[in-house]
């Protein structure tokens, strides 16, 4: 038994060590990446594809062409920041939709699939250079891979729990009765607290994606207070998977005044 279970310990670091690490060209931070951006890429036009087509089903899909054109207007000179911050997403099928619906909300997945819902523009009312934040934040959790990190958290954790129950069964426990609270646990310890340094992450890389494309930078900190007004207190910091609303407005304006010469710049240049 002793060598049984010895064998189930010896394997986990190698199930967690192969494949397992990336640097992030842009942050230089290493991430977990046992699903790469071509496989999350991949995933992401399947479902992309199939929500466009419900949505087309449901009469909810690019049905007022002024907010289209507004929003493919302002998403263009990000993409083309994007592309030259990361020289490989060139190749990338870029898209922008818009969705009829009543939550605030949009996205960009992994490969450059991008959606704007109409409950953002309606509620929230952003000027050009707020909507570019949105936009910009968004792009940039998929430049930063953050959805393909976080499919591959989701591997390690359901091998993690599956490797734990194992290794129990070997040394002659049940242990399948804990898998829910060790999800919990997993997800509180590993899951969360990675999600708000992505969100940290997308917040500098999106409002300097807009700075660069020309859009004013202190727009973020006037975006994040309607968020605010709109969207209520997000509770306690250390379970949130976003920033304190506090701490991001303070950190957006510490950025926005630090990418002001750069805004400068390209608005001078012709």
């Amino acid at each position: 038994m002793v060598r049984r279970l010895q064998a189930v310990f010896l394997a986990i670091p190698l199930v967690f060590g192969i494949g397992g690490c990336a640097t992030n060209p842009i942050t230089g931070r290493s991430q977990v990446m046992l699903v790469g951006d071509d496989e999350a890429a991949r995933h992401s036009a399947q479902a992309y594809y199939q929500l466009l087509a419900n949505a087309e089903k449901q009469h909810v899909l690019d049905d007022d062409p002024a907010t289209v054109s507004r929003v493919r207007s302002i998403a263009q000179p990000l993409i083309a920041q994007a592309m030259a911050l990361r020289s490989e997403t060139r190749l990338w099928q870029w898209e922008v939709h818009v969705l009829k619906s009543d939550q605030v909300n949009a996205w960009c997945m992994a490969g450059g699939k991008i959606a704007v819902y109409t409950g953002l523009i309606e509620k929230i009312r952003p000027s050009d250079d707020e909507l570019a934040q949105v936009l910009g934040h968004e792009i940039a959790h998929a430049l930063l891979s953050h959805q393909a990190e976080k499919m591959s958290r989701v591997q390690l954790q359901k091998l993690g729990l599956t490797l734990g129950v194992l290794a129990g069964a070997v040394a002659g426990y049940n242990l399948s009765g804990a898998a829910g609270l060790a999800d919990t646990v997993a997800t509180i310890g590993l899951d969360l607290p990675n999600s708000r340094r992505a969100e940290n992450e997308a917040d500098a890389v999106g409002i300097e994606l807009a700075a660069k494309a020309g859009y004013n930078p202190h727009a973020a900190v006037s975006l994040w207070e309607k968020m605010i007004a709109v969207g209520g207190s997000e509770g306690p910091d250390w379970l949130s998977t976003h920033p304190n609303p506090e701490q991001r407005l303070h950190n957006m304006r510490a950025k926005a005044q630090q990418l002001m010469p750069v805004y400068e710049a390209q608005r001078r240049t012709p």
